[in-house]
């Protein structure tokens, strides 16, 4: 089966799917805007110079409506997909499926890296790994002791929320629109927060004693689509010292413009995607992943010449 890397796949193709080589895939709705097929058959292609097992290896798209996860999931494993990623809004939805996971995804609730086993999918999370990359790499940021707001309570917000209190941040402020998403959330971190202050806030109506000088991250699609307004008005909190936009496709989000005309520093989510993908895909070959072309690959697709 020829599959060009960017070809969006369904549930349709899937059912009759026959591939000769070692499939992965990323999962989602919406998925058109994602870049892992690329930074990944960049990183496959590389990896197959000078290991030729890989040189069957191809990863690819699939659009699949939340509704259809279970069964997608079902038939992933049975055409032996080695691996999948997940993006929204199946990292929450897929935790029922798998026949394990690891500790991460027992405290977030949510899964982005499924690993093909006889038995059924096993679950990790790597976007807390990636994140805490991307934040250094980009902003020289550390969460250990700062104080983080966070916006969202989907599966990467989650995520977000486990790997900040992991790395004791002095305090975790989380808003949302919906207030009984977030008091689940709230209730179910409770158990990680250690020391760490953890409060929550409607995001139309922000809380005057947010601490000054935070990371503001923002875990929400909002973004996603052009238009979208920002998920929050940072005129509205006091000055933040650094905002990172988990969102890559557009580089520049109405938070990041925000962020921009404020003078705050900021970065977008393409260095998270580059370090998540790069660990999903140290755990599915055991290899060194070549992170640098993983880069390359996607500053190419962002900028073609």
């Amino acid at each position: 089966m020829r599959v060009a890397p960017e070809s969006i796949l369904t549930l349709a193709d899937l059912a009759t799917w026959s591939f000769p080589g070692v499939a992965l895939a990323v999962v989602g709705r919406p998925v058109a805007h994602s870049l892992s097929p690329v930074i990944q058959n960049a990183a496959l292609a590389d990896l197959a110079k000078a290991q030729p097992r890989f040189a069957d290896w191809r990863y690819f798209k699939f659009d699949i409506a939340p509704a259809e996860l279970p069964g997608a999931l079902a038939l992933f494993h049975q055409r032996k997909f080695h691996g999948l990623n997940l993006t929204v809004p199946h990292k929450l939805l897929a935790v029922e499926h798998l026949v394990a996971c690891d500790a991460f995804v027992r405290a977030a609730g949510a899964a982005n890296t499924l690993s093909y086993t006889e038995a059924g999918w096993r679950g990790a999370n790597t976007d807390g790994t990636g994140l805490s990359a991307a934040l250094r790499q980009e902003l020289g940021a550390e969460l250990r002791g700062a104080n983080i707001v966070l916006l969202g309570v989907g599966g990467a917000a989650r995520a977000a929320a486990v790997e900040c209190l992991r790395a004791c941040c002095a305090s975790l402020w989380i808003g949302n629109r919906t207030a009984a998403s977030l008091e689940v959330l709230l209730s179910a971190l409770q158990v990680f927060a250690g020391e760490t202050s953890l409060k929550g806030f409607a995001l139309h109506s922000p809380p005057a004693d947010l601490p000054a000088g935070s990371i503001v991250l923002n875990a929400t699609s909002l973004g996603l689509v052009t238009g979208d307004p920002s998920p929050l008005d940072l005129r509205k909190i006091p000055t933040p010292a650094k905002v990172y936009d988990m969102i890559y496709r557009p580089p520049q989000t109405a938070l990041l413009r925000q962020a921009a005309e404020l003078g705050v520093a900021h970065a977008n989510g393409l260095s998270m995607l580059i370090h998540q993908g790069a660990r999903s895909l140290e755990i599915w070959t055991g290899a060194v992943v070549p992170v640098a072309v993983m880069q390359e690959a996607a500053r190419l697709a962002l900028n073609p010449a």
